[in-house]
């Protein structure tokens, strides 16, 4: 399935995309798209079973204006996995990690994939990253095996993991000062359920500033794959659902080309996509 959640800030409902691209209202079914919903099997099915035959459920104008937020409410945690992509990491000059680099976002970050990005006061070196975000379906700590680990993924989404480099890298501390400024983690537009993704180590992942490509990649150039991921940090962190996991980078990102390095300025536009999980666009401005 693809999940949505559509309206003003605050007030968005449930949704999803059928079978022929017609958006559905699925409010009169569930009250959210949210960890709770996602942790509900019966919910689930009841909702899988109305997807199948969709006719029932009111058509919602997706032409008319209507925004699209961020495909998951109630987010407890979005945790994040650095320089995750072996043709990143070359472009970096960095080391290939021997353990996942974990880092993570402020909910409040998360944003929808139409919405507005700020540019932070102050920056020089405001950043793209496209990824694919996991979303946690199921409960999950000390985790043993890979099998184990796929089963507590409920779906996946673009991600744009937008970045600060001067904050995160040149003003001291952690990199949390470039990863949480307002704005910064577009996500959608839709939650696409798991089983609709036979593989997440070989999805295609694209990211275009201005219109012109940046990034171009595949997971299938992750350092650890997805089922690695969510296993490791469930042995660091309990993984509840509806948390999100942002997977890393392929390369292309500003900070890997030769100087000048081409970082974003308010006026900018970033679209990018991921195979089978939709597509997003932010236009940029000054905070």
């Amino acid at each position: 399935m693809k999940l949505l959640r559509v309206g003003p800030v605050g007030a968005e409902r449930p949704a999803l995309l059928d079978g022929d691209g017609v958006l559905r209202d699925l409010s009169a079914l569930v009250p959210d798209i949210d960890g709770a919903l996602l942790a509900d099997d019966a919910a689930l099915a009841l909702v899988r079973t109305v997807a199948a035959s969709p006719g029932e459920l009111p058509a919602l104008d997706a032409e008319g204006g209507l925004r699209t937020g961020p495909p998951l409410s109630g987010i407890g945690k979005v945790a994040c996995i650095g320089l995750n992509y072996h043709d990143h990491a070359r472009e970096t000059g960095a080391a290939v990690p021997q353990e996942p680099i974990l880092f993570m976002k402020a909910p409040d970050t998360v944003v929808g994939p139409y919405d507005t990005v700020l540019v932070p006061r102050g920056s020089e070196k405001t950043d793209w990253e496209v990824e694919l975000a996991v979303v946690i379906g199921r409960t999950a700590r000390y985790l043993s095996s890979h099998e184990e680990a796929l089963a507590a993924v409920a779906g996946y989404a673009v991600s744009n993991d937008v970045s600060e480099r001067a904050f995160q890298l040149e003003r001291g501390g952690q990199w949390d000062k470039g990863k949480n400024c307002e704005t910064f983690n577009p996500l959608g537009p839709w939650l696409v359920t798991a089983d609709e993704v036979a593989d997440p180590q070989a999805l295609g992942l694209r990211l275009w500033v201005n219109g012109e490509l940046r990034q171009d990649g595949t997971t299938a150039e992750q350092i650890f794959p997805v089922a690695e991921v969510v296993r490791y940090l469930s042995h660091f962190m309990t993984l509840r659902p509806g948390d999100v996991i942002n997977t890393g980078t392929p390369a292309g990102v500003a900070m890997g080309f030769p100087e000048p390095k081409p970082y974003l300025r308010a006026g900018d536009v970033v679209e990018l996509e991921i195979d089978g999980l939709g597509r997003q666009r932010s236009a940029l401005r000054a905070a």
